[in-house]
């Protein structure tokens, strides 16, 4: 079945998440730094209860529910949006994967919000094609290991607490491929910080003999990609709707910019240019929205063409978001470009997630491949 509007329950739910998140969590962001994990927010997180939101104790976690988590939270506070989906994906491969044991240490930690997580796949020559990465796990006696190599680009580094970390333990390609849980304080591990435009906290883990055992092993030695799938799965149709929430914030601000701002004689929003520009910005911001909806319910209902789905959902919604906040820019003028401005934090946002779980290039790529298979 798939979803072309939502009730009232989940229609009043997301209006006073939206409420919460203006009142409790963008103060808190405001006094974070950029680039670095705000524990103080993430703490709030937990304490509100929607960290625990991610890790439901009547079942898996509805892609949908984690959708529309993801864009009421974007709408207010970019920054608490993306603190709750680092701890997801962080930590969504131990909820899938991992032992009794990894799940009680670790799961109720980052539901409380009092652990960061981070999901180490990425490296300086892999990040698209992530089967090709080349962090090693060297044996080092039966079920026994050491980590030696590079992640790269991986959010909430070097600041976590714990890391699922992708290495290879067999030969080439996706088989190859084991998932370790390493916390933080384990021998050999550092890292530095990222400075990119994008203000989330980023940054790089290096591994320099970092002993692993049989006890941090994620699912199966060598089925580690899929580990990263399954994760990669639940969440990409989510980045959709984080995107959905930024492209809703930035047609917000300019449907009321043009409505207050005079120019050539009367409100901006009586010149026909800027009256067709908001409507196609709206549309736009439909659409992604409706398919990433539309992703999110055929994850839960278990449809066979989730791959196809999820791909289409990320791709149109964050590509539309990108077009949405610059046409914000354009319609707001200058004042869009202060620091501080809203617009001006969006415009930096919106740029990662055409990038990260998989680049827009690699989607269609996706797509096209399960046409040729259908």
């Amino acid at each position: 079945m798939t979803v072309f509007a939502l009730g009232p329950d989940e229609q009043e739910w997301c209006a006073a998440l939206r409420a919460m998140t203006a009142e409790r969590l963008s103060p808190l962001a405001e006094k974070g730094t950029e680039g670095r994990v705000n524990r103080p927010l993430v703490a709030a997180l937990g304490e509100l209860g929607l960290l625990r939101r991610l890790f439901p104790d009547d079942g898996p976690l509805r892609a949908l529910d984690l959708c529309l988590l993801r864009e009421s939270l974007a709408q207010e506070c970019t920054e608490a949006e993306t603190a709750l989906a680092l701890q997801g994906l962080g930590t969504y491969p131990v909820v899938q994967s991992g032992t009794e044991a990894q799940r009680a240490r670790w799961v109720p930690e980052v539901a409380a919000g009092r652990a960061v997580a981070a999901f180490a796949l990425s490296e300086p020559d892999a990040g698209s094609d992530a089967a090709a990465l080349s962090l090693a796990a060297e044996p080092d006696g039966p079920g026994r290991w050491r980590l030696t190599g590079e992640k790269c680009w991986i959010s909430n580094a070097p600041e976590a607490d714990f890391a699922t970390v992708f290495a290879r333990t067999g030969g080439p390609g996706p088989r190859g491929v084991t998932a370790f849980l390493v916390p933080a304080d384990r021998p050999g591990v550092s890292g530095t910080h990222l400075d990119l435009l994008s203000p989330h906290p980023i940054g790089t883990l290096v591994f320099d003999g970092t002993p692993v055992t049989g006890e941090d092993v994620l699912g199966e030695v060598d089925g580690g990609f899929a580990v990263a799938m399954g994760t990669l799965n639940l969440f990409r149709p989510s980045v959709g709707a984080f995107a959905v929430g930024m492209a809703q914030a930035a047609l917000d601000a300019a449907v009321a910019h043009a409505g207050a701002r005079t120019a050539f004689g009367g409100p901006l929003k009586d010149l026909q240019s800027v009256g067709h520009q908001l409507a196609e910005m709206a549309t736009r911001t439909e659409a992604a929205r409706l398919l990433v909806y539309a992703a999110a319910t055929a994850y839960d209902t278990g449809a066979r063409d989730i791959a196809r789905r999820s791909a289409m959902a990320k791709l149109l919604a964050t590509e539309t978001a990108q077009y949405v906040v610059d046409a914000a820019v354009q319609i707001h003028g200058a004042r869009a470009l202060r620091r501080g401005h809203l617009l001006e934090h969006l415009y930096r946002e919106v740029r990662a997630p055409r990038i990260y779980e998989g680049a827009t290039e690699v989607q269609r790529s996706i797509i096209a491949k399960e046409l040729y298979r259908a």
